[in-house]
């Protein structure tokens, strides 16, 4: 077996209370080059700080502008950005120093240049208090969503039930619930997409859905079309709310086809279901 690059264990495997003597680089608390802490005042160590600061923000403006150049198409007439909107978004994106949130943001700069107005500065306010782990949870959500029938909008199917009928009377259960958490998506994840502002805090129905219509659930990587087998069933569903829209997006959804299987099987108990 290979043995671990000493590089990659030193930068990682080591203790809190040196993880936390790192940090001093970033407070001006530490030598570098020719700048001694020891030497310098509290008003140069700010300066010192300041500069790091800038240095560090500057940096993250050049990377997300050099992705942003490999997004924007050059057979296509591209618009000047509000001033106000770029304004916002530069004062935001300087701060942004996750690699997998620089490309989203570079994304959107992108889309804006393209064809603005699609992301809000309300939009931007919130992407910039949005997390990798809040931003991978999104990812998770947005392949386990679907279209259903002729609205564009995806919505996270949580399940369905009986609603009126004789049927509900012989039924161990009148609603059926999609196992979410069984394919990496539990209730807490989908509060933490709630707090964040991508969904909103409560489930949603359907209507009662149409016996004599196929009706399509277009999901990110798969298509079928349901009928349901009697006139007295509906959808639950979470919906992502308008800025959620805006960010889903951007976000490169990754195919499950397990999930997608699972649901299958589970719809067939009272749809009709053809590809």
């Amino acid at each position: 077996m290979a043995e671990p690059d000493k590089k990659i264990t030193e930068t990682t495997d080591i203790s809190a209370r040196k993880k936390t003597l790192l940090l001093g680089r970033m407070l001006g608390l530490a030598s570098e080059d020719d700048y001694r802490p020891s030497t310098a005042s509290v008003a140069e160590r700010a300066q010192h700080r300041q500069r790091k600061l800038l240095s560090a923000h500057q940096a993250n403006l050049e990377t997300i502008f050099a992705l942003a150049l490999n997004y924007t198409p050059s057979d296509v007439t591209g618009v000047d950005l509000d001033a106000d909107w770029g304004y916002q978004f530069f004062q935001m994106a300087e701060q942004i120093h996750n690699p997998k949130m620089q490309d989203l943001w570079a994304r959107i700069l992108a889309s804006e240049i393209v064809s603005p107005g699609n992301f809000s500065q309300r939009s931007l306010a919130v992407l910039k208090q949005f997390t990798f782990r809040e931003a991978i949870l999104l990812e998770k959500a947005l392949g386990m969503s679907a279209r259903i029938g002729t609205d564009n909008r995806y919505k996270l199917l949580s399940g369905f039930r009986t609603n009126g009928g004789l049927k509900q009377y012989f039924r161990k259960n009148n609603h059926i619930n999609i196992p979410l958490s069984q394919h990496g998506l539990p209730y807490s994840n989908i509060l933490t997409l709630m707090d964040a502002g991508i969904l909103h805090n409560s489930e949603f129905e359907t209507g009662l859905l149409d016996t004599k219509e196929k009706l399509p659930l277009q999901f990110v990587h798969d298509r079928f079309t349901v009928q349901p087998n009697n006139p007295h069933l509906l959808f639950t569903y979470y919906r992502f709310t308008a800025i959620g829209d805006e960010i889903c997006q951007l976000i490169a959804a990754k195919p499950d086809a397990n999930f997608i299987s699972v649901l299958r099987k589970l719809l067939e108990r009272d749809f009709k279901i053809e590809s």
